[in-house]
């Protein structure tokens, strides 16, 4: 199972939404996603995610797509 450990892709949602005030709940209400599924995301363990999502997330949170992933570099 890809991780962020094997993918080097990081998704900072936690981040973006403690920084906007915004619970994952009211970010779920926001672009039409469930609630499962935002915290499978938030929580690292997604395999993928549809561009539509990505854009309503990204539009939700007014941040760009490199604000919500990036890549590790550390490795």
């Amino acid at each position: 199972m890809p991780t962020e450990e094997t993918t080097g892709i990081h998704c900072r949602l936690d981040e973006l939404l403690e920084q906007r005030g915004m619970t994952l709940t009211e970010l779920s209400k926001r672009v039409g996603v469930s609630l499962v599924n935002l915290s499978v995301l938030k929580n690292g363990r997604a395999k993928a995610i549809r561009f539509s999502t990505l854009a309503a997330v990204c539009s939700a949170l007014d941040c760009e797509v490199g604000d919500l992933l990036v890549t590790d570099h550390a490795g």
